[in-house]
């Protein structure tokens, strides 16, 4: 049965959504640090002690901008794999694909999300790393589920993991369910860095203006690097 919500309750979920609006237009526009409550009460035209009533501080609104940018990146990948083919190379691009679709259409929430950390703020990690961590999930699962089939080939040297790692790998291990052995886990860890490293580098302009014609070409051959840096079949 569909919940009932009274017009006070549909009121405040309008002047909340229009908030997130503006959040987002000062964001493009002036930059995370630059945030300010002030100014979007200014730009929803009400007074700014009025907007406390609906968001308590700035690291308030700076973390819902954080989850609704993590769970829309999220909602990017899980969209793009709906209906992807089985093998594990295909879909590790088409995930690769979609970061970077999002990231280019959406940098400045790209930015607050992997780019400068906002002087002072500190992301709540209760209220961040479930959705933060929506598209490292799917990558580990597409390679989990690639060895349990046996799609992937191990290296003729597997390098050892040092103690320390070793032991994170297996806390990840026992968290996640994991059965990949720990060196593919860590090469997996290693893959979801050089991933949004390179997607980074286009975002935030660091190839240079006048480096490449066409990043999207360096792109898919990093990412088939990295597939066959995984060991997928075919």
């Amino acid at each position: 049965m569909q919940e009932i919500r009274s017009p006070r309750e549909l009121a405040r979920e309008r002047t909340m959504a229009e908030i997130m609006r503006l959040a987002r237009e000062q964001l493009a526009s002036h930059g995370a640090a630059a945030l300010s409550l002030r100014a979007v009460a200014k730009d929803l035209g009400i007074v700014s002690s009025a907007v406390y009533r609906y968001v308590a501080s700035r690291d308030e609104l700076l973390t819902l901008l954080v989850v609704e940018a993590y769970s829309d990146l999220g909602d990017a990948v899980d969209t793009a794999l709906k209906r992807a083919p089985l093998a594990a190379e295909k879909r590790f691009v088409l995930l690769a694909r979609a970061v970077r679709a999002w990231a280019i259409a959406e940098p400045a929430r790209y930015g607050l999300l992997f780019g400068t950390p906002v002087p002072g703020y500190h992301a709540p990690a209760g209220q961040t790393v479930e959705a933060g961590t929506r598209v490292v999930v799917r990558l580990m699962g597409i390679i989990e589920d690639a060895w349990n089939a046996g799609d992937i080939t191990a290296s003729p040297t597997v390098p050892s993991l040092s103690p320390g790692l070793a032991a994170d790998v297996e806390a990840l291990r026992t968290e996640y369910d994991l059965n990949s052995p720990g060196w593919l886990i860590a090469r997996g860890l290693g893959v979801w860095s050089a991933l949004f490293g390179a997607v980074s580098f286009e975002v935030f302009g660091q190839y240079g203006p006048n480096t490449l014609s066409d990043a999207s070409e360096l792109f898919e051959l990093s990412m088939r690097v990295l597939a066959a840096n995984l060991g997928f079949r075919g």
